[in-house]
């Protein structure tokens, strides 16, 4: 599908079906795309989606809510999503790779 593969901006959410289970298909193909910036999971498995957010190749992975970001948090991508990161004590050291999980714990 190709508006999943591209960095769209804009008011633009992919959501895509998966077979029961297959936690390792997803990573895959959310993987595959040669973007990062960001990543989203909503899920009532808390576990799950932590274990997930640790395997995408996204600079941010927000759980059960999506585009809420703190200030203090560093922001970037991965890959050809942007180099370093922004914002937050971690933008100097910006040639590690540093993850930003943000979890809304009551899913509406």
């Amino acid at each position: 599908m190709y508006i999943a593969q591209e960095e769209s901006f804009g008011p633009v959410m992919v959501i895509s079906k998966f077979k029961n289970g297959d936690v390792e298909g997803v990573l895959r193909r959310a993987n595959t795309t040669e973007y990062g910036l960001a990543s989203g999971i909503f899920t009532k498995d808390i576990s799950k989606a932590l274990y997930i957010s640790e395997k995408l190749d996204a600079g941010t992975v927000f759980i059960n809510t999506y585009n809420k970001t703190d200030v203090a948090a560093p922001f970037g991508g991965f890959k050809q999503s942007g180099f370093g990161k922004d914002l937050g004590k971690l933008f100097f050291p910006s040639l590690i790779s540093h993850l930003t999980v943000q979890i809304n714990e009551k899913p509406t």
